[in-house]
């Protein structure tokens, strides 16, 4: 089993608290918008990471991590990217991968609405967008997911609040 903290759209703010909810994760995953490297850095030394860049981070990110992954955790094939749009409204050229790729869970940020859904036109693939968890951005609440892996099946996921946008 495997335990995944999933975050997106920091824009180079980290609360704290992101270390207490995630302590016991296996891995934390970034769905893009870092903005500060000390924020990636932060997390790496923290938990192992999987990110992808997003449209505010610059060129120094953008060459330690890539603008997609594509990979295969516990038997779940994953795809995450930052700007992917909402099912079934995908951004451009996003639909193409996914029918090409196949993954189970797809993840994106970008939009700062924490959405979790199934696509039932893409082989019942599982939506997650976390949200935004730093302070730039429209969104009101700040937030995070959690969840656990398994035999490729998805389990206890939960929403964690980090708080209104603008106060920590």
């Amino acid at each position: 089993m495997n335990k995944i903290g999933l975050i997106s759209d920091t824009h180079s703010f980290l609360d704290d608290r992101v270390f207490t909810y995630f302590k016991d994760c296996d891995e934390v995953w970034h769905a893009g918008d870092i903005g500060d490297p000390y924020v990636l850095d932060q997390l790496e030394e923290f938990k192992p990471v999987r990110a992808v860049f997003g449209n505010i981070d610059n060129q120094s990110l953008r060459a330690r991590i890539p603008e997609v992954q594509s990979f295969t955790i516990d038997g779940l094939k994953v795809f995450m990217i930052h700007i992917g749009g909402t099912p079934p409204r995908y951004a451009k050229g996003v639909k193409s991968q996914l029918l090409e790729e196949r993954p189970q869970l797809f993840i994106c940020g970008h939009s700062h609405i924490l959405k979790v859904m199934p696509d039932q036109n893409l082989n019942k693939m599982l939506y997650m967008n976390p949200g935004a968890a730093g302070h730039h951005g429209f969104h009101r609440e700040r937030t995070l997911l959690r969840f656990s892996i398994n035999e490729s099946k998805i389990s206890d996921l939960e929403v964690i609040e980090l708080g209104k946008r603008g106060r920590n």
